[in-house]
């Protein structure tokens, strides 16, 4: 190689270094995914077996949402004072051991325990991978780059759902089926394990801890020698302004930030969106759908939700971050409506699963995707670890209440009234944003910081 190319190369950094760090982040998003799904093609299977009731079956399905809580209010101390590529290798080893463990589960304490693990796997990965790729991502590109988080995690959705339905349809017992359909997820936890080994440190982590030189050079491999100098001072200035505790998250102007980070973690669930990705084949059974069907019609869903979360990282730069949010809860809340009144004329078949791909579709290309990046982007750096794992516990909150409760208002209010409480939280959503979200596209994370 040249010396005029090895300029060359250091005055501009190397997209192709960036998009692969970021991609091996974003495979957390992929266990993520897997996890959260794969549970849907179990449900009917342990339920049988344990005789459970519907109550207790919402807490096998939602047990793994308590250890995301624990994972993800742990995350955030854990990776600024550790770093963040160690405990992502965290994260995957809870995702290996709880894959085996669900696997080898023969009583339901073993099988929630199994679960609670992977939960913390999921709790960590949520907040640490957008995290790692925010901070190591020039502006323009971050939105998409983030957004590869939620790529990684529909593709985990849809993976989960394709593998169910492949075990479904062997020669397999039934007890078998869904202990293999879990187990199948280890294969790519130690996957992302050994990913990781050859991944570099955050260099915000790094200058935060003293180490300002190491992360210079990592950025100038990034995105050149001019502009790492740039993010240098801008890290720097930023770092010596903050006090570095969560505490200042709740004083006046960042106070903001902390509502709006927590609020849209908490619509991004209440909205329903785990009630469909966890009780899939239960909602087509109920509608009258075979268990085949059924199956094969979760397999639509994942894929419907890979393709709009593509499109979605093509736009979320384009056009911002607050039009896809209120654009995309409108289209969710009248597709939700659609459900409800389908069920309640007994609509069923194509035609319902029409509607659930609509809302999907919505959701992958707004709430999904938007999310994730502004609770990424909008904390100071010392403690965006601290403060995104604040929002994350909400989130997983929400999503633990959403799950817990599906099943029991499907069988007291019934499936139309569930499904329009979904709707009227999508209206919600769009008050909220209109209101209180401010726009980030286009800015560095310094900028956003200093705009509180």
């Amino acid at each position: 190689m040249t010396t005029a190319t090895l300029e060359s190369k250091t005055a501009t950094g190397s997209l192709l270094f960036l998009i692969l760090i970021s991609m091996v982040a974003a495979t957390g998003g992929l266990l993520f995914g897997f996890d959260t799904a794969v549970i849907s093609g179990t449900v009917g299977f342990f339920r049988k077996e344990f005789e459970l009731s519907a109550a207790m079956t919402g807490w096998v399905a939602s047990s793994a949402l308590v250890g995301c809580m624990i994972g993800a209010a742990g995350a955030g101390v854990l990776s600024d004072r550790y770093g963040r590529k160690k405990i992502l290798i965290l994260s995957a080893i809870c995702f290996t051991l709880s894959a085996i463990g669900c696997g080898l589960s023969h009583t339901v304490t073993q099988l929630v325990s199994a679960r609670l693990l992977g939960g913390v796997g999921i709790g960590i990965a949520s907040i640490l991978s957008p995290l790692y790729i925010a901070e190591i991502s020039p502006p323009k590109i971050r939105g998409r780059l983030v957004a590869l988080q939620q790529l990684a995690i529909v593709t985990g959705i849809l993976a989960a759902f394709f593998t169910n339905s492949l075990v479904l349809n062997t020669a397999l017992s039934d007890p078998v089926k869904w202990r293999w359909m879990f187990g199948i997820g280890a294969l790519p936890a130690l996957v992302f394990w050994v990913l990781l080994l050859p991944v570099p440190e955050s260099p915000r982590w790094l200058t935060q801890n003293g180490q300002s030189e190491k992360a210079r050079g990592i950025l100038v491999r990034i995105v050149g020698d001019v502009e790492a100098g740039r993010e240098m001072s801008q890290i720097s200035e930023a770092i010596n302004q903050e006090e570095g505790t969560i505490s200042e998250l709740f004083k006046p102007g960042l106070r903001k930030a902390m509502i709006i980070g927590v609020m849209l973690a908490v619509f991004q669930q209440i909205t329903g969106i785990n009630a469909i990705m966890y009780f899939a084949p239960e909602i087509f059974k109920q509608a009258g759908s075979g268990a085949a069907a059924a199956f094969n019609d979760t397999v639509w869903i994942g894929l419907n939700n890979v393709i709009f979360t593509l499109i979605s990282m093509t736009l979320v730069d384009r056009f911002g971050r607050k039009p896809l949010l209120i654009w995309g809860s409108a289209s969710m809340g009248i597709a939700l409506l659609l459900i409800g009144y389908a069920f309640h004329t007994g609509i069923q078949g194509i035609g319902l699963l029409v509607l659930i791909l609509a809302y999907v579709a919505s959701f992958s290309v707004s709430m999904g995707v938007v999310v994730w990046v502004m609770i990424a982007e909008i904390f100071p750096t010392r403690t965006r670890g601290r403060a995104m794992s604040f929002a994350v516990v909400t989130l997983w909150g929400a999503c633990f209440l959403v799950s817990q409760t599906f099943l029991v208002l499907m069988e007291t209010l019934g499936s139309a009234r569930t499904f329009w409480i979904y709707s009227a939280m999508c209206a919600l959503t769009i008050v909220f944003t209109i209101f209180f979200v401010p726009e980030t596209k286009g800015r560095s994370l310094e900028e956003i910081e200093k705009s509180w």
